[in-house]
């Protein structure tokens, strides 16, 4: 599997860009992905190694379209967390 598949696109809210300034950064992840393939990713994607990485499940809402319901689907995400003097350039610029 190629690292730019593992990190699907990076989460990017009010929280988010709070935690961004504690060095935790969010991004969504497949559902098959694990901490060890997360962090060989991010390793080779932005050059930083993770101290932490922290993965969980997003359950899928039921949303209303017209006379009757569906359900979004379930995804995964993951928060990973970089040493104090390290920081991802994607983030910062924004």
């Amino acid at each position: 599997m190629n690292y730019n598949d593992i990190i699907t696109r990076p989460i990017v809210s009010e929280k988010t860009t709070d935690m961004s300034q504690k060095n935790k950064y969010v991004f969504r992840v497949p559902r098959k992905a694990n901490k060890h393939i997360i962090n060989k990713a991010i390793k080779e994607i932005f050059n930083v190694t993770p101290v932490k990485i922290n993965v969980m499940k997003v359950r899928g809402r039921r949303k209303r379209v017209r006379y009757q319901y569906g359900f979004t689907s379930s995804w995964k995400k993951a928060i990973v967390t970089l040493n104090q003097n390290e920081k991802i350039e994607l983030f910062e610029n924004q």
